[in-house]
């Protein structure tokens, strides 16, 4: 099973929601916004990192039902490549699906955007044959 979903948002939306505690904690991750507080320049990070949880839920296939926004963080690894950590209830649908995520994000001044693959390991051994 190979799918994806993509996501673009406009960065200055965020800039509007970013301001209030009560959205940052509902739908980022506490790890999520000690990476937000490291930039100089979050927004274009919260922007696609919004843009990730929008692109997960589409990738899936249910939109965003039956997992918590901040359940589905962005993080990068130590040489800044972004990817997918879940818990809870993401982690489980995940798990139950079989699924495993790829996942790609850039912004300019005015956009961000995030494409999520979604593939299970039968489909990533295929692709190797």
């Amino acid at each position: 099973m190979l799918c994806s979903g993509i996501d673009l948002i406009e960065i200055k939306r965020m800039g509007r929601c970013s301001h209030r505690e009560h959205f940052m904690e509902r739908v980022f991750s506490s790890e999520e916004r000690a990476l937000f507080a490291g930039k100089k320049e979050p927004l274009p990070t919260i922007a696609a990192n919004f843009a990730a949880k929008e692109a997960f839920a589409k990738a899936l296939g249910t939109g965003v039902r039956g997992f918590a926004l901040r359940e589905v963080s962005a993080l990068r690894d130590t040489l800044g490549r972004p990817y997918l950590h879940l818990t809870g209830r993401a982690e489980a649908l995940a798990r139950r699906m079989g699924l495993r995520f790829s996942v790609s994000m850039s912004h300019t001044k005015a956009y961000a955007v995030c494409v999520v693959i979604a593939y299970t390991e039968e489909s990533s051994n295929q692709e190797e044959k």
